[in-house]
C-alpha cells in the first residue's frame, strides 16, 4: 500500500486506508464501512471551494481537508504559517489598579501569556501576551492606579 497524506483529519496529517467503503444515502447523510465496522456520518458544512468538509461521524465531528498543488505551493513559499507579532509596549486598555505583575525584566512572553492584573470597576482582568517579546521594563507596580493608555511594560 502506497502511503497517501494529502488528507488532513482534523489539521493532522492521515494515510487513506484501503477496503473502506462509503454508501451515499443522499447529499448528506451517508455510511462508511471499514474492516467490517458501520460507522454512520453526516456533511455538516461543505466548503468544497477550500477543500474542507465539516463531517460527523458516529456524533463525533471532524475537518476533513484534501491537500492541492496550491496548497503544497503555499507552504513551500513559507505563507502557511501564521504571523506572530512582536510586542514593543503593553498598554492599560482601561484605568485600573495593578494587582499582581505575572512577568519579570528578561522573561520571554509567548502568546496568551499572563502578563499581569489589573482591577477594574471591581472586576479582576488578566491581560495577556497578544505577541512574542522579551520583557526589557516593567514600567508599574503591584497596587498602582494606572490611567487608560499608560505604558505598563516594555519589551525588547
Amino acid at each position: 500500500m502506497q502511503s497517501d497524506t494529502r488528507w488532513l483529519f482534523d489539521g493532522e496529517p492521515a494515510q487513506t486506508s484501503e477496503g473502506a467503503f462509503v454508501k451515499w444515502y443522499d447529499h448528506q447523510f451517508f455510511l462508511l464501512i471499514h474492516n467490517g465496522k458501520k460507522f454512520h456520518g453526516e456533511i455538516v458544512k461543505d466548503d468544497s471551494e477550500n477543500n474542507l468538509l465539516t463531517i460527523k461521524i458516529n456524533h463525533r465531528t471532524f475537518q476533513v481537508k484534501k491537500r492541492g498543488e496550491l496548497d503544497d505551493l503555499i507552504a513551500s513559499l513559507g505563507l502557511d504559517k501564521p504571523k506572530i507579532k512582536k510586542l514593543k509596549e503593553l498598554h492599560a486598555p482601561m484605568p485600573g489598579r495593578v494587582l499582581k505583575i505575572f512577568v519579570s525584566v528578561g522573561d520571554e512572553i509567548e502568546v496568551g501569556d499572563n502578563v499581569l492584573s489589573l482591577e477594574a470597576m471591581k472586576m479582576e482582568n488578566i491581560l495577556k501576551a497578544e505577541g512574542v517579546g522579551k520583557v526589557s521594563a516593567i514600567n508599574i507596580s503591584e497596587g498602582e492606579v494606572v490611567e487608560k493608555g499608560a505604558v505598563l511594560i516594555s519589551f525588547e
